[in-house]
């Protein structure tokens, strides 16, 4: 990791900002616990990780509240040449939001507002740092709801989730978040010495899509919202690990209105949670976890049965007791797992297709220290399968084996094993998010280490 910023560049920072806006809340060393607690993420999921970042923690943390104060703190930063991380919820999983040159983290939690929803179109226009579980609360009333959702809505902010995540709950409908029309614009701040205020529409706010925030300050979002539907949360038992998988194949071809598909093997399934008055798993049971809406349940279960299914759960979102049905998916299936097995790691990928011999193969080189977890996904318009299997760690060769052998078997992996931006996506430089951040960020302060493209860059 790179040497942290020099103090006296901090000390000359925290004196400006206090002398621009003595309201701005600014955390320095004499709060070492808020230091450390704000500088990280859930980056602990991978062993690799946990050495890399677990010594990198901010120097200075401000709190803004208005976009005003963005402008503020990131002309300060800019004027002193201080490294400036943005910081949403922090539930991320790769290190997005920890600094690794230190300097000062700027807390967004604060820019929470809701600003409009136009009731026309459902255009929805939001503060980067409002939670998603607000948002989905404020939306219902008016009869919408929002495309994707990370497993962590209830606590994940919308600016975190464009900037760090890639799809989640909602991705079987709407794909993933840089899909085309899921990101209609974004506000966004420059880290400059007189930073500009821009308002991008959809095709400038791509390239700041998964970026990290390593390419400008995002202080506000417009996205599309979808009619609100009361998904029913389903759990289906099979006997059988095939009959799961084809039941799920099926599902994506048929004219079922669904939210999510989830494909559980039984060895997870005997271990996690489950929500209250679901009844335990039998003896080597595989589940299959829906959100359906409320018209196909009069031939759903049939359909189910047919191929082997039984359901053993029902309830509505949001209206059953405990553990809601989407905390069982996309990464809160490795979060229940690694609370009982911490020395479990996992990974993530786009499975080929067909799905089953990759998944056989896999099977039989791994054994059990390789687990299924699946979710349905659409991707370029197509239905597909993705994997985020559970990994007993090994250490790091037996990890690049295994990344190796899922690339021969045909698997477009996502590495949540590393920091930079390309790495942990199609492993391929972006030259729009390069071109980006050279146009907003010209100093090269914004998370500084995280998007391979510009450290390679001439100059």
């Amino acid at each position: 990791m790179a040497e942290r910023c020099p103090e006296d560049q901090i000390t000359a920072l925290a004196a400006e900002l206090r002398r621009l806006d003595s309201a701005l809340p600014l955390l320095g060393a004499e709060s070492p616990l808020e230091l450390e607690r704000l500088s990280r993420d859930y980056y602990d999921y991978s062993p690799v990780l946990v050495p890399l970042l677990q010594g990198c923690r901010a120097q200075l943390v401000a709190r803004a509240t208005t976009v005003e104060q963005v402008l503020l703190v990131a002309g300060a930063c800019a004027r002193q040449g201080v490294p400036l991380t943005v910081r949403g919820a922090g539930t991320g999983n790769y290190g997005q939001c920890v600094p690794l040159q230190g300097g000062l983290v700027l807390d967004l939690s604060g820019l929470n507002q809701l600003r409009q929803l136009d009731e026309a179109t459902g255009v929805l226009e939001v503060e980067a740092g409002a939670l998603m579980g607000a948002i989905e609360k404020q939306l219902a009333p008016r009869g919408r709801a929002l495309r994707l959702v990370p497993s962590t809505v209830r606590s994940a902010s919308i600016g975190g989730f464009i900037a760090g995540g890639s799809g989640g709950i909602g991705s079987l409908r709407w794909g993933f978040l840089r899909d085309p029309g899921n990101l209609l614009g974004l506000e966004v701040v420059t880290l400059e010495p007189e930073p500009r205020l821009l308002q991008l529409d959809a095709a400038a706010s791509a390239p700041l899509n998964h970026a990290y925030g390593t390419n400008g300050i995002i202080t506000a979002l417009r996205l599309p919202t979808s009619e609100a539907v009361v998904w029913q949360q389903l759990v289906v038992g099979f006997e059988q690990w095939g009959q799961a998988l084809a039941a799920a194949q099926a599902l994506t071809s048929t004219a079922f209105e669904l939210n999510a598909i989830t494909v559980l093997e039984a060895p997870l399934v005997s271990q996690l949670p489950w929500p209250a008055g679901c009844p335990a798993p039998e003896p080597g049971e595989q589940r299959l976890l829906l959100l359906a809406a409320p018209a196909a349940l009069e031939v759903l279960p049939s359909w189910l049965a047919a191929r082997g299914g039984a359901l053993r759960w029902h309830a509505p979102q949001g209206q059953s007791r405990g553990l809601p049905l989407r905390e069982l998916s996309w990464n809160h299936t490795t979060l229940h797992w690694r609370a009982q097995h911490p020395d479990w790691t996992y990974l993530q990928m786009l499975l080929p297709q067909p799905e089953a011999p990759c998944l056989e193969r896999l099977r039989q080189q791994w054994g059990d220290d390789l687990l299924w977890h699946l979710e349905a996904v659409r991707q370029q318009g197509a239905a597909r399968l993705a994997a985020l299997p559970l990994l007993r760690w090994r250490g790091e060769e037996a990890l690049q084996q295994l990344l190796d052998d899922c690339r021969r078997c045909g698997a477009v992996l996502f590495n949540p094993h590393v920091i930079s931006v390309e790495d942990g996506g199609l492993g391929v430089i972006d030259a729009d998010q390069v071109a980006a951040k050279a146009a907003y960020d010209p100093a090269g302060l914004l998370n500084p280490g995280k998007l391979r493209g510009w450290l390679n860059s001439p100059g």
